[in-house]
Order: structure tokens, then C-alpha cells, then sequence
């Protein structure tokens, strides 16, 4: 007989890949005597020992941070580069019983990602914000941070880091516990056991505090990075209590005050109602209470600016809402206003959308010759491919898809008003799919628009792209488009 006293964390996966097969799977794989790896085992256990694991979404941005999605069997969003602070508030709001973390490095918060986690602190986001400071850009090879310090020799500071040029180490604990909002702000440090006990206390807290619906939770980690410092483990260790920790001294800073004594209850999770609100939406076009069921729609719509391609987007998106569908919009476009490329991406599903992101799209809009030569590849077999035969010269390639032609642009001339282009196309998707009734469309756009002349324009954009996929295209393509809206 015996008794298992310590071993790893249910919160993690059974076997880590993060660099294929042959590296042992059942170890982590940050640099000897990273601090990463600590972290994680701390965060873990709470998660664990807190019964969270199903609740937990984790937003890891950029940096040697990011690989948490490899360790952690809970939910992970990868971030931009210092906006996992945004992401988490974002999360936050629409998931109610969510515990989010935000793991982010120095490189990330406390620079690129400055302004993000100090609103994020400034409005009191129930998240927490674990925040591994090793004083210098560990996953690209040793340049120096906002938390560098001062004649510390770097990639990028070769002679030393100097406050006239360079400006002095950022003390992030006491910038963000100066704010009114935070409940909890923690330093604490890896150079010994006794301190990582300490450090274990305070992710904890910190996890509590967002628990029992308090706010803002920030815990400082100060961690080695023996590679890019050029030393050995235990090296690492002694330098940061003999020059990091006079530098960034640990302890509380703030501890969340009695509960009713705080200014604000933490920010509620966005109602549907709010949502419609911000789409725009009358009250009469919330859609019927259960969608019907379809199969899930992955939709580009790419051209050029000014063919009214992010607009599409967004009137698309309004749509899948009234039809009661689970939807997300994603605009992607230059900087040009008109001419430059763009595109929109649009997921419709009767479940959550995860992402959204459309890599791979199973309907593709393709308003010119570039969009055309751009996504055909990217479709999906199966798929089906709108084609703006007024700007694309070509046929479709690809025998494995459905290809419709129509000289949307030329259609939206006849009406009056070449932007009403997108509508034909639009109107032509919901013909051929049945995913969104034509009355839909024709009850979402008045709303948008205030100018009746181009509401006008639009409605009559709807007719035509109808009438001319149903005149050209045999019966037997076309969905059923008589069903109650």
C-alpha cells in the first residue's frame, strides 16, 4: 500500500506537446530554471483545489506567456500582443460564471500592453491578472523590458540601461495600486521556497477575490530567466533577491476593502438586450425564440473599400441575431477608405461560435478579381462561391464547389445606386442558402439606414438579387424562401 501525497494537477493536460513527440511528454518544456513553470503549478493547484477547472478561461498573449495553452485543460483564448487584459474584460461580461485569467509577461503588460491593463484595473474588471516580471523579453532572445533594470546589460542595451535614454524600470504593483479600483495587489518572488509558499497565497486571494464577485485582482511575480541572463539557476536566484527585489519590493499593496464599502459592484455580463441594443435592433426584430436548425455557416465577404463589404458584415451578422442564430462579425481591412482591400468574416451557427474567425470558408463573396484569386483555394469543398461577374473577368477553378455568377455590380447600377452591390449579393446568399429570409433583410435595413431614398435602393437591391438567381438558376439550387420570417 501507499499514498500518493503530491502529483500533478488535474488542471493540466496528461501529456504536454508543445514540441512534438519526441520530447518527454509528461514534463514542461520552458528553459532550466524558468519561473514559468512554478507559476503554472501554483495556478493550477488553485484552480484545482477551488473546483473551477470548467469555469476557468485563460487569455495568454504574446511572449513565453503564451504557451499556457499547452499545459492548462481549461478554456484558452491566444491574445494579440498586450491585449489579453481587453480580452478578459470581454470575456468577462459575456460569461457570468467565468473565472478568467490573464498571464502575461513584462515585454507584454508592461509595455505594448501598458494602456490595456490599466483600464482594465481603472474600471475594476472582475478578472485576475497573474503577471510574470523576469526584467527582460525572454522569448526573443533577451532584449530590454519596461522593467529592466538600471545599467543591466541587454541585446538591446549593450552598454546598460540608462535613465536618460532608456527611462527608469516601471514598478507595476505600485502604478496599478495607486488606481481607485483594484481589490487586490500582490508582489511576490520565485528566488526562494519560502516566498514561492507566499506567492502560492497570493494567486490564490487573488482567484478568490474574483470568486466572490469583489474585482480587479493583480498579483506580480517576480521570476528568474537564467538563460537570457546569462547565469546558472541558483545565479538567477541570488541576483533577484540582491538586485530585483530592492528594486521591486514585495508585499500587499492593496487588499480589497469591507463589501460594503466599495464605491461600484463589478461590471454585469452583457444581456441580449444590451447587445441588441448596440446592433442596432428594434425590438421587432429579435427573431423567433428557437432557431431553425442549419448547418454552420462560414462566410467571407472580400473586396475592395467602398463596395460596401464590412457593412455586409455587419448587416449579415443583424440578421443570424433576428433569426435567432448564434453569430460574430470580423472586419478586416487597410487603411485606405476606398480601394484599398478588405474583407468581413461571418460565423452563423445554432451553437457558440469559439472564434470568429473564417480561414476556411464554406460560402465565399467575391465582390472583385482579387478576392476571387485571394480565397478561391481556402473554400471548403462543397462550398459555394458568389461571384461579382461586373468585376471578375474569370470562372471559378475548382470543380469540388458551387459556383453562382451574377453582375452584381451592373444590377446595382440599374437600381440607382452602385453601394447597394453588397445587397444583391446578400440577397442572392439568402436565396440560394435559406440561412436568413429575404423579409429579414428587408425588416433589418430600414433601421440602419435614415435616408428612405437609399432604403429604397436597398429594398429594390433585395428584389433584383432574387429575381435574377431564381430566372438563372435551376429550381432545385434554391432554398425554400416562403417560410415565415
Amino acid at each position: 500500500m501507499h499514498t500518493i501525497k503530491h502529483e500533478k494537477p488535474k488542471t493540466f493536460y496528461e501529456r504536454f506537446d508543445r514540441k512534438g513527440a519526441d520530447q518527454q511528454p509528461e514534463v514542461s518544456h520552458y528553459c532550466p530554471g524558468c519561473g514559468h513553470g512554478v507559476v503554472h503549478n501554483l495556478v493550477a493547484e488553485a484552480i484545482q483545489d477551488f473546483g473551477i477547472q470548467d469555469r476557468v478561461i485563460f487569455c495568454s498573449p504574446v511572449g513565453c506567456s503564451v504557451f499556457a495553452y499547452y499545459y492548462f485543460d481549461v478554456g484558452n483564448v491566444q491574445c494579440a500582443h498586450g491585449r489579453a487584459p481587453a480580452v478578459a474584460s470581454a470575456i468577462r461580461r459575456t460569461h457570468s460564471d467565468a473565472v478568467v485569467i490573464s498571464y502575461q509577461g513584462d515585454g507584454d503588460l508592461a509595455g505594448i500592453g501598458l494602456s490595456h491593463i490599466l483600464h482594465a484595473a481603472n474600471r475594476g474588471e472582475n478578472i485576475t491578472v497573474i503577471f510574470v516580471n523576469n526584467a527582460i523579453y525572454g522569448m526573443t532572445g533577451g532584449q530590454m523590458a519596461p522593467t529592466t533594470p538600471l545599467g543591466w546589460r541587454t541585446l538591446t542595451s549593450p552598454g546598460g540601461r540608462s535613465a536618460r535614454n532608456d527611462g527608469y524600470p516601471i514598478n507595476l504593483a505600485e502604478l496599478v495600486a495607486r488606481l481607485h479600483a483594484p481589490v487586490f495587489v500582490e508582489r511576490v518572488s520565485l528566488a526562494e521556497p519560502a516566498k514561492v509558499m507566499k506567492a502560492r497565497r497570493a494567486i490564490r486571494e487573488a482567484l478568490q477575490c474574483q470568486i466572490e464577485g469583489k474585482g480587479f485582482s493583480f498579483v506580480e511575480v517576480l521570476s528568474p530567466c537564467p538563460i537570457n541572463w546569462k547565469m546558472s539557476a541558483t545565479e538567477a536566484r541570488r541576483w533577484m533577491v540582491e538586485s530585483m527585489e530592492p528594486l521591486f519590493p514585495l508585499g500587499n499593496f492593496k487588499r480589497a476593502a469591507p463589501e460594503d464599502s466599495l464605491p461600484d459592484k463589478p461590471a454585469r455580463a452583457v444581456t441580449d438586450e444590451k447587445i441588441r441594443e448596440i446592433l442596432g435592433l428594434e425590438e421587432g426584430l429579435s427573431g423567433p425564440t428557437q432557431a431553425r436548425k442549419i448547418s454552420d455557416q462560414h462566410v467571407k465577404i472580400a473586396g475592395f473599400g467602398g463596395q460596401g463589404v464590412i457593412s455586409a458584415g455587419i448587416l449579415l451578422a443583424q440578421c443570424a441575431v433576428a433569426e435567432g442564430y448564434e453569430t460574430t462579425w470580423l472586419p478586416s481591412y487597410g487603411p485606405e477608405m476606398r480601394g484599398g482591400t478588405a474583407n468581413s468574416s461571418v460565423n452563423i451557427s445554432n451553437a457558440p461560435v469559439g472564434s470568429p474567425i473564417v480561414a476556411h470558408p464554406n460560402v465565399l463573396f467575391a465582390c472583385n478579381q482579387p478576392s476571387l484569386d485571394a480565397y478561391e483555394s481556402a473554400v471548403v469543398s462543397a462550398g459555394t462561391i458568389l461571384v461579382n461577374t461586373s468585376l471578375v473577368e474569370r470562372k471559378v477553378q475548382r470543380p469540388d464547389v458551387r459556383a453562382l455568377y451574377l453582375p452584381a455590380a451592373d444590377i446595382a447600377d440599374r437600381i440607382g445606386l452602385r453601394a447597394v452591390v453588397n445587397v444583391v449579393l446578400l440577397a442572392a446568399y439568402s436565396a440560394i442558402s435559406g440561412v436568413i429570409h429575404p423579409d429579414t433583410l428587408r425588416r433589418t435595413i430600414p433601421p440602419m439606414l435614415k435616408n428612405k431614398a437609399a432604403v429604397d435602393a436597398n429594398l429594390a437591391a433585395i428584389a433584383e438579387g432574387i429575381r435574377y438567381i431564381r430566372e438563372n438558376y435551376p429550381q432545385e439550387l434554391l432554398q425554400e424562401t416562403s417560410r415565415p420570417a
